[in-house]
């Protein structure tokens, strides 16, 4: 036995997509705070043109990666077995993390 299930049977998610859900959760409070350090270090250690325009640029990233994480728990929530997640998203949901981690580490330099 391979270990998968026979074709023509529904698969029984069990507890994976609240676990998923749940991730996604996580993910979003880890980018909120990195978002919060970015904007305090900032303003810790002076006001500057080029501080200020990373840090509107990590908030308006993390504005859209917690747009892309809203709308994929919404669907976790709605039914008892989700879709998958689009590649589109998926996508934009790496991208979004990545360039908020450009942009904390250019903060922080």
């Amino acid at each position: 036995m391979s270990g998968t299930a026979p074709e023509g049977t529904d698969r029984d998610p069990g507890l994976q997509p609240e676990r998923t859900r749940l991730a996604w959760r996580r993910t979003t409070l880890s980018s909120t705070v990195a978002a919060l350090l970015a904007m305090k270090a900032t303003l810790h250690g002076g006001v500057s043109v080029a501080g200020v325009t990373v840090c509107a640029l990590s908030g308006a990233l993390w504005l859209g990666f917690l747009l892309v994480a809203h709308r994929r728990i919404r669907v976790l929530s709605a039914t008892s077995s989700p879709t998958a997640l689009a590649p589109r998203d998926a996508t934009t949901g790496a991208l979004l993390t990545v360039a908020l981690a450009v942009c904390a580490a250019a903060l922080v330099f």
